[in-house]
C-alpha cells in the first residue's frame, strides 16, 4: 500500500514539474511576442515621427495630420506603408501614398475623417462616385435655358416626355453615360421678384422645371453667370433653394461670399476632383452682384485675384481642379486676350481644365502647357424668346481622369434644331472639327473628337 501511495506521488510530482515546465516554456514565448510587438510600435512611432518632421505640406494635403492619423493607415493598409515611406527618402512627393493604397492623400484624409467622425471636416460637398473603369468622366454643356415663354420652354411643353424629347437618343446616352454631367444654369427659379430695370433680356422659370434638370441626368449645375440675378436677390435664394431642395449641387453662387466660393468634389478610383466656378460678366454693366459676407450673389472674375485663391484652395485639397468661367463677348468666335489672361492666371494658380461659355457660339479649344481650354462652349439648349432660333454648331466638353491623372480631353460635335439638340453625323462633325481646328493656334481634333497639340 505504501508502496502504490508513494509510485502515486511521484507521478503527481512528475506532472507538476512537467508543467510547470510548459508555463516557463509559454511565458518565455509571451515575452517574445511582447517584446517584439513593442519593437514594432516602437518602428512605427519612429518612422511616423520622421515623416512628421520632414514632410512638406504637399505630402500631408495640407491636411492637420498626426499621428493618429498614420496609425490609422498603419490599421487599415498595414505598418509597411509608413516604413515604405521613410525608406524611400521622399516625404515631398504625395504621389507615393497613392503608390502604395491605390488613394491620394486627400481621399485618404477624407475616409480618416469619416471612419473617426472628425468634426472639422465638411461632407456636404463630396461625392462619391462607383466606377468599374480605369478613368471618370465629366461632361460640360453651355447654355441652358428653361426660361417661361422661351421657344424653347414652349416646345418643351407640348412633348409627351418633356425635355427628353429635346435630345437626341445617341445624345441622351451620352448625358446618362457621364459619371458627373455638368450643366450651366443659364436662369433663375422664382415666382417672386421683379426683373432688373433696363436689362434687355431677364429669364426665370417657375421652381418646378427644376425636374426638367433632373430628367436629363444633371448632377451639377454651374450658376456663375449673368441670368441667375436677373429678378434679383429673392430670385437668386429661390434659385438656390429650389436646387438645395431636390438636392442638385451647385457652383458659382451662394447665399454668401463663403458658398459661392465653395467648390465641389468628387471622389473616383482613389481620386479627388474639385470644380469650381465663376463669372466674367458683365465687364460694363452691374446687373449681376457678386455675394458678400452677408449677402446672396455670384462670384466674379474680372478681377481674377479672388477666383484664383478659390482655384488655388481647391488644388491643395484636391488631385485634380476644373474651372468653369462664364467670359468673352457675344457672338465673337474668337476669343479674346482678356479671356487669355485669366485662362493663364486660372492655370498658374493651379487649374488642370478649363471649361468657358456665355459667347452663344463655339470658340477654339487650346492648350496652355498640358491644360485643356474650351474657351467656349456656345449655346447648348437655348432660347431667348419666344421665336425659335435658328439652328447653330454646338457640343460637349468631354473629359475622361485616370487613376495615374493622366486625362483624354474629347469635344463631342452637336447641333441644335427646332428645339432639339441631337448628336451629328460624322460629315457634319469634320465640319466643326475642321472650323475649331482653324480656330485654334495649338490644338488639332481628330476625326474622333480627341484634343491633340498640333504637331503630335
Amino acid at each position: 500500500m505504501k508502496k502504490k501511495i508513494l509510485i502515486f506521488s511521484v507521478i503527481l510530482l512528475m506532472l507538476s514539474f512537467t508543467a510547470c515546465q510548459s508555463k516557463t516554456k509559454a511565458s518565455n514565448q509571451n515575452s517574445g511576442v511582447i517584446s517584439e510587438n513593442n519593437r514594432n510600435v516602437e518602428q512605427l512611432n519612429e518612422a511616423i515621427e520622421v515623416i512628421l518632421n520632414d514632410a512638406t505640406a504637399d505630402f500631408i494635403g495640407n491636411y492637420p495630420i498626426s499621428d493618429d492619423f498614420f496609425y490609422w493607415v498603419a490599421s487599415n493598409y498595414g505598418d509597411d506603408v509608413i516604413f515604405e515611406i521613410v525608406k524611400a527618402g521622399d516625404v515631398s512627393d504625395p504621389e507615393i501614398w497613392f503608390a502604395k493604397t491605390n488613394n491620394s492623400i486627400h481621399v485618404l484624409w477624407y475616409e480618416y475623417c469619416k471612419s473617426t467622425g472628425i468634426g472639422a471636416y465638411d461632407y456636404s460637398h463630396i461625392h462619391e462616385i462607383e466606377t468599374d473603369q480605369s478613368y471618370v468622366t465629366f461632361d460640360f454643356s453651355g447654355d441652358v435655358n428653361l426660361a417661361e415663354g422661351a421657344a424653347t420652354t414652349l416646345f418643351m411643353d407640348e412633348q409627351p416626355n418633356g425635355i427628353s424629347d429635346c435630345f437626341s437618343d445617341d445624345l441622351k446616352r451620352e448625358m446618362e453615360n457621364a459619371d458627373v454631367l455638368v450643366l450651366n444654369n443659364e436662369f433663375t427659379y422664382t415666382d417672386r421678384g421683379e426683373p432688373i430695370p433696363n436689362k434687355a433680356f431677364t429669364f426665370r422659370t417657375s421652381p418646378s422645371r427644376v425636374s426638367s434638370m433632373q430628367q436629363l441626368g444633371c448632377d451639377l449645375v454651374t450658376l456663375a453667370n449673368n441670368h441667375v440675378w436677373d429678378y434679383g436677390e429673392i430670385g437668386l435664394q429661390d434659385t438656390l433653394d429650389t436646387l438645395n431642395n431636390v438636392g442638385l449641387p451647385y457652383v458659382g453662387a451662394g447665399k454668401n461670399l463663403t458658398e459661392a466660393c465653395r467648390a465641389q468634389y468628387y471622389i473616383a478610383n482613389g481620386r479627388k476632383i474639385a470644380i469650381v466656378n465663376a463669372t466674367q460678366i458683365e465687364r460694363s454693366y452691374s446687373y449681376t452682384r457678386q455675394a458678400t459676407d452677408d449677402t446672396a450673389g455670384v462670384l466674379k472674375t474680372l478681377d481674377p485675384a479672388l477666383f484664383c485663391q478659390v482655384i488655388s484652395d481647391a488644388d491643395k485639397h484636391s488631385d485634380f481642379v476644373i474651372a468653369c468661367v462664364h467670359w468673352g463677348t457675344e457672338g465673337d468666335k474668337s476669343y479674346g486676350k482678356d479671356q487669355v489672361l485669366l485662362a493663364n492666371a486660372f492655370v498658374e494658380s493651379g487649374a488642370d481644365a478649363i471649361i468657358g461659355g456665355h459667347t452663344h457660339c463655339l470658340q477654339a479649344v487650346e492648350f496652355i502647357g498640358d491644360v485643356p481650354v474650351y474657351y467656349s462652349l456656345g449655346n447648348y439648349w437655348f432660347a431667348t424668346t419666344a421665336n425659335m432660333p435658328a439652328d447653330y454648331d454646338t457640343g460637349l466638353a468631354h473629359i475622361e481622369i485616370y487613376r495615374n491623372l493622366t486625362v483624354t480631353c474629347k469635344f463631342i460635335p452637336c447641333m441644335f434644331s427646332k428645339a432639339k439638340t441631337s448628336m451629328v453625323s460624322e460629315e457634319h462633325g469634320a465640319r466643326i472639327f475642321a472650323e475649331l481646328n482653324a480656330l485654334s493656334q495649338s490644338v488639332r481634333i481628330s476625326n474622333d473628337g480627341i484634343l491633340m497639340k498640333k504637331g503630335e
